[in-house]
Order: structure tokens, then sequence, then C-alpha cells
């Protein structure tokens, strides 16, 4: 009741929304076969189009020719997202209790000009809004208008299955299994990069190279700085695929280099180098997704040396109409061994994708051991249903519990206990075409000891509802 009324009441510019939004995905039906959308949108080929006998508005939309004599051609496109939120007791009865929830809301709009074959010129505008929260809004919520992306590709040789092309300007970076760069989906404002990058590729090989500014959102309108040196990030990224007996192999290296970083134990400029490998395989009933990573440097004067170690398997009933999956996650997360001291044990996993351990996005990947099983069933071809079961433990006692962003919840000397808690999720998606996507979702997360120890230790609920629309 509180959702309905919430809607009703209190936002009619969402019924508007959805409303346009159903409307227009009835048009779309029309070209959805030939639709692929992808979370970086810039990866999207729409060439195929200009093939088609078939030409609706939608075809003119995401691919059409800027003259009849030019090779240049122009594809718009873009999304808008709703999201609604309640949450009983935040941060575990630490935060002011929500009423009534909030509303989250993203807009996306992105252009794409082809100057033939070689040069290439991506923008994308981003607003993400927040309405009801009761703490302040931070920029991973509310960035009213922005230039998010901004970047040009040259492609300097394409032969056979190998290619180079040099892209540079504001753009999402996205890696492997994006647990330590990524795109960050949730809660609302997608981050970005000022880059300049390398990619090579071949028939089994692709080589990225790169170096980046972190773009540090801000909560106005074009705010955003341009190459502000706070936060940078230098880079390789080697993928080796059909590698005999494990598939695919991923080696990478980051080095982040910040003016500004907290951690329990340390604070000041940071300097980590993290070089890591991942396992992996997509195909087949058995899939796999193995990683680790180790990271050396400096935070101020202490020497770092942390890493992780993470794990993701499940098994794939494809005989089966409903396509089941059981599944399990890993993650061994290293924490400070020792306060005080000269060294630096907690791992930073550098920019993470938002619901790392779930759409609650209650616990950041610091100073964790978790076992999380998982179970996936396909209700029809166009309704899935998702449960899983997480389960935290500090790894060292001596280091505390972070957020997704890196803020210290609660230090580690304020309690003795290990067991922070256990989480049980679900969520019911809907998708009836590929434009409109539809979830609703529920978790909650069980308080352990430490959590009881070191504040109010209540448990935690979160029902949540997401409509949104990719054109």
């Amino acid at each position: 009741m509180k959702l309905a009324a919430f809607f009703l009441s209190y936002r009619p510019e969402f019924r508007k929304t959805v409303f346009v939004s159903l409307l227009i995905s009835g048009y779309f039906q029309l070209s959805a076969q030939q639709v692929n959308f992808r979370s970086l949108r810039y990866d999207e080929d729409y060439t195929a189009f200009g093939k088609d006998t078939l030409h609706n508005w939608y075809h003119h939309l995401k691919y059409r020719h800027v003259d009849k004599l030019s090779k240049a051609y122009l594809s718009l496109g873009g999304e808008i997202r709703y999201q609604y939120f309640y949450y009983h007791n935040p941060e575990w009865g630490q935060q002011p209790k929500d009423r009534d929830g909030f509303v989250l809301s993203r807009f996306l709009a992105h252009a794409d000009l082809h100057f033939g074959k070689r040069l290439r010129l991506f923008t994308q505008l981003q607003g993400s809004l927040a309405s009801g929260t009761v703490s302040e809004n931070t920029a991973v919520n509310q960035n009213p208008l922005d230039l998010h992306q901004l970047l040009f590709d040259y492609l300097i040789f394409n032969k056979g299955h190998k290619s180079l092309l040099i892209r540079f300007g504001r753009q999402e970076l996205s890696y492997g299994s994006q647990r330590l760069i990524s795109v960050r989906e949730a809660p609302n404002n997608r981050q970005s990069f000022d880059v300049i990058k390398g990619m090579y590729e071949s028939e089994n090989f692709s080589a990225d190279v790169f170096y980046a500014d972190y773009v540090m959102a801000k909560t106005g309108i074009f705010d955003d700085p341009i190459l502000d040196n706070s936060n940078k990030l230098g880079a390789f990224y080697l993928v080796f695929n059909t590698v005999p007996v494990v598939q695919n192999i991923d080696l990478y290296y980051f080095g982040l280099k910040k003016q500004v970083s907290v951690f329990q134990d340390a604070d000041g400029k940071e300097l980590r180098h993290s070089f890591g490998s991942r396992i992996w395989k997509t195909k087949g009933k058995w899939v796999y997704d193995l990683e680790a990573v180790y990271q050396f440097g400096n935070v101020s004067e202490k020497k770092v040396s942390a890493w992780t170690i993470s794990s993701n398997i499940f098994y794939a009933f494809q005989s089966l109409k409903s396509k089941p999956v059981v599944g399990l996650k890993t993650e061994l997360i290293s924490g400070d061994r020792h306060l005080n001291d000269q060294r630096l044990n907690t791992f930073n996993p550098l920019y993470p994708k938002g619901a790392y351990f779930g759409l609650a996005s209650l616990i950041g990947p610091y100073n964790l051991r978790d076992l999380h099983p998982y179970f996936q069933i396909n209700l029809s071809p166009k309704i899935s249903w998702l449960a899983d079961y997480d389960l935290f433990w500090r790894m060292r006692k001596s280091d505390g519990v972070y957020a997704v962003n890196g803020k210290i919840l609660y230090p580690g000397h304020t309690a003795s206990s290990r067991f922070i808690g256990s989480q049980l999720g679900t969520e019911l998606d809907f998708r009836p075409n590929p434009f409109l996507y539809f979830r609703a979702e529920f978790t909650w997360f069980n308080s352990g000891g430490y959590l009881k120890e070191a504040g109010p230790g209540k448990d935690i609920t979160m029902t949540g509802v997401t409509a949104q629309l990719r054109f």
C-alpha cells in the first residue's frame, strides 16, 4: 500500500513516463529481433539496419545517413529508469527512519556518429534524481544533468581478424566480472573516466592499455570536473580465449593514484598496484568465474599488502524447460591484521559495481569472507525468479566493516565477533520485450554478533521496484 500510494499521489510524472514508455515499446516490437542492447552503449552496432528492407521510424533513429553522398551515419538511443526503495532500519538502525521510501530516476541519451569506417564520435548525457530520501543526497544518487560520455575513436587498421583502435575522451569502463572496474549500474548515477586508451584485437586475443582520470561527479548541472588529478588509474588488460582446459584467461594490472583515501588504520595519499588473473567460462552446463588479485603500494607512510580470491560457479539444467540454475559464490577479501603498525592489509576494490552483494548494497568488499548460494529459474519465457542467501564474516577482527563506496560503517575494535550477519534476497524479473524491464525485489538482513556489539544491530528489510525502458 505504501508503494501504490507513493506513486499515485506523489509522483504524477512517473505515471506519465510509464504510459509513454509502454506506448513507445509497442512500436519497438517491429524491430525487437534485431536489437541487442549492451551495458556499454557505445559497443552497439546497428549497421545491419542500413541494409534492412524494413524501414520504420525506429530504424531511422538507430541508423540514419547524414546526407545522401556521405558514408557518415548517426545512431541515437537512450534509457529511462525509475526505482522505488523502502528500507526498514537503514544501516541497522543507525540512520533516521524512513516512513514511505524514496524514488531514484535516471535518464540517459546518446548520439553515435560514424564518419566512415575509421572515425567516430560518441556522446551521452546523464541525469539522475533522488526524491524522498531521508539523508542528504550524494552524487551517486543525484546528478541532475551532466556530460557523461564524449569519446573519439580512430581505427588505425582492421585486417582480417586483427584490429587496432585508439579511443580518447570521457567514457565508461567495464572489465571482466566488474569486481574492480565497473559502470556502477546501481544505485543510480553511472560512473565514467577521462581516458586515453589503445585496444588491440585478434581472433582469440585482446589487449587494452589505458590511462584514466576518474570523474568526480557533483550534484549540480554540468559541474563535473575535467582532469581534476585527484584520482588516477593506469592499466593493461589482456584476454586469452579458447585456452585448453580453462577456456578463457584474463591477466591484468591496475595502478591507482589517489589524493585522499581513508581506511580504519591509514589515511592520506594512496598509491596501489593491483595484479590479477581471472579464469572463466560462460557456455555449457557448468559455468565458472574464478579470480585472484594481489595489491601492494602505500597509503601515506604505510606499506600495502592486500589480496582477494573470489569464485562464482553454477550449474544450468539446460534440458529442462524452465532452465533452472544452482550456483555458489564465495569471496575471501583481506583486512588489516594489526592496528597501528606500519602495514595496511585492507583490500581496495577500486571502482566496483554498486550492488556487490545483492541489490540492497549494504556491505562493501573489504575485510570479508562470504558464502553465497543462489537459485534462479524461468517461470516463463519472459519471467524469471531468483533467490539467494549470503553469510558474512569479517576476515580480520582488527578491521571493520565498510560500505561499497569505502566508507567505514563500524570500526574493528568496537566488537569481538567475526560474524556480521546473513542476507536473504529474492527478485522477480519481467522482460516483455528487449526494450522494457521490470523488477520487484525483497531483501532481509539478519544482524549477527558483530553488528549487535558495534551498533544498534537491528535487522534490515528492503523492498524495491524497478521500471526501465531502453531504446
